[in-house]
């Protein structure tokens, strides 16, 4: 969840909840983690309860990039850039390794 204001969570409350394992704050985004297989259900109920309407990822990664500053950003779009190209360069690197091998001398 991207919340406006992350002082207003009672951290002690949430945590005695039975079906929440912890909760934590990270890149502008408040994560509440729950046991295996409830998500959907507590995310659902929790719409329900709150009166807030349900948000997409993008969403919540827009909202929360707002919040980093600016190193974070720039990390964050130097990631952007690579981590999709990553497997490529992974690649090559591989067939040159294989190309050096089965090519020398000796």
């Amino acid at each position: 969840m991207a919340l406006h204001d992350e002082g207003i969570v009672d951290h002690e409350k949430l945590n005695n909840i039975d079906a929440v394992k912890g909760s934590f704050s990270t890149n502008g985004q408040f994560q509440i983690v729950v046991g295996q297989g409830t998500v959907e259900k507590v995310y659902k109920e929790f719409i329900a309860l709150a009166g807030v309407g349900e948000a997409s990822k993008e969403e919540v990664k827009e909202a929360s990039s707002k919040k980093m500053n600016p190193l974070q950003r720039a990390i964050k779009t130097l990631a952007d850039i690579f981590i999709p190209i990553l497997p490529a360069i992974v690649t090559a690197g591989l067939l040159l390794g294989i190309n050096n091998i089965l090519t020398a001398t000796g």
